[in-house]
């Protein structure tokens, strides 16, 4: 055990400590700018702020030993004099590198003085170490909550179509590395969610996600990071990408949007997947995760505008402007319980004729109508379609009238 010194001992030490407290400074900055690089080649007033923090430490050493009760005020003292952007510009290692150089060349300096100094120099080096690690976590730890925050807002903007002219610079305050293409997966919360492991799996597709945990729903906007300096570098479609991102979702079903062209186009994939997944029960064999545009009648029959205007435009209107045969033979075989002899007898054809009608509807749509689920779709926009067209010549003939 080191025997504690005597007031006058004490007192003499505090005064030697003061006399050299200047030539301690400038050995100390001297000694950072020869071990440390990144210290060097700071901006001098940069570099003049991180000599503060290391003069501020030595001088609060000396504070501190004259009374050790000050240690809570360590780090008030050590850091307050440092701008707060050299705080979020120096990482904790930066930091610790920096108290670690301080504190070995005060050492050298006061090696002469007995052990009892010694000692008392370690143990506040540790007492800093701690509080700068303090520091530093109650900064992450409220960057985080900002962040949070603020990729909320940018999500909750994406969803609703609200965005405005600073939604750029939100996106990119989260450092967003998406680019080009995007859309959006809507599914339920799992009960505990674990962020990171989304955002790792993310990382290992190739792509980047923007997360909005509204209550019991989830949602990932979903964009494609710069795969420009990976050799394996594969682009998956997004579907794929979906069911790898399965698993970070609760129980449920899952709705994948339709891609959109860039991040501040999302609104449109955003408002199909959320109304995909308020009528995904209604389909009792909907795959996990389903597309948003596999749920277009089901959407429409709730009244989203989106999905009418969907099947009209992408079914029926591209159909009636290739032949109107092509219209007469789907209505004509959906309506026959997509029987081929059937729609032959109707249509007074060979049945080889309604086969190579249906494979050219195929062909300008990309939906086949004799599927169950693709001619659900499809009669969806025959109808939708018709009665656009009904009340459109109504409009028209009362416009000829007046």
């Amino acid at each position: 055990m080191t025997e504690r010194p005597t007031a006058q001992e004490k007192a003499e030490t505090l005064a030697w400590l003061r006399r050299i407290s200047g030539d301690l400074a400038t050995t100390t900055l001297r000694r950072l700018e020869e071990s440390l690089p990144w210290y060097a080649e700071m901006p001098p007033g940069r570099r003049s702020a991180v000599g503060l923090v290391a003069q501020s430490g030595i001088s609060s050493f000396i504070d501190w030993y004259d009374d050790p009760t000050s240690t809570p005020w360590i780090a008030a003292d050590i850091f307050a004099s440092a701008p707060r952007e050299l705080l979020r510009s120096i990482s904790l290692t930066q930091t610790l590198q920096l108290i670690r150089v301080t504190v070995e060349t005060t050492e050298q300096r006061v090696a002469g003085k007995g052990n009892g100094l010694r000692e008392s120099m370690l143990l506040y080096s540790r007492e800093v170490a701690f509080a700068a690690a303090d520091v530093y976590a109650r900064a992450a730890e409220a960057r985080g909550l900002w962040d949070a925050r603020l990729e909320a807002l940018v999500v909750d903007s994406i969803l609703t179509g609200e965005a405005d002219e600073e939604l750029p610079s939100r996106i990119a305050a989260l450092g967003w590395h998406g680019h080009g293409e995007v859309a959006v997966l809507v599914g339920t919360t799992p009960p505990q969610l674990d962020v990171d492991q989304v955002r790792r799996t993310a990382r290992k597709l190739g792509v980047d996600v923007l997360i909005g945990v509204q209550g019991s729903r989830l949602v990932l906007v979903i964009g494609r990071a710069d795969q420009s300096g990976r050799e394996d570098a594969e682009e998956l479609a997004f579907a794929d990408i979906a069911r790898r991102l399965e698993p970070g979702f609760g129980t449920g079903h899952l709705v994948l949007g339709p891609t959109a062209p860039a991040l501040l186009d999302a609104g449109v994939s955003a408002r199909a997947a959320l109304a995909g997944f308020a009528v995904a029960k209604s389909w009792r064999h909907a795959p996990r995760p389903v597309d948003a545009d596999d749920l277009l009648p089901e959407r429409a029959l709730a009244g989203d505008p989106l999905a009418k205007s969907t099947l009209i435009e992408r079914i029926y209107r591209p159909l009636q402007a290739h032949s109107t045969d092509l219209v007469t033979t789907l209505w004509s075989y959906l309506d026959n319980g997509r029987s081929l002899e059937a729609t032959a007898r109707e249509l007074f054809v060979h049945p080889n004729t309604v086969r190579y009608r249906l494979k050219r509807v195929s062909d300008v749509i990309g939906w086949d109508a004799t599927g169950p689920r693709e001619a659900l779709i499809l009669q969806t926009a025959l109808i939708l379609g018709s009665i656009g067209g009904d009340v459109a010549r109504r409009r028209a003939g009362n416009v000829r009238r007046g």
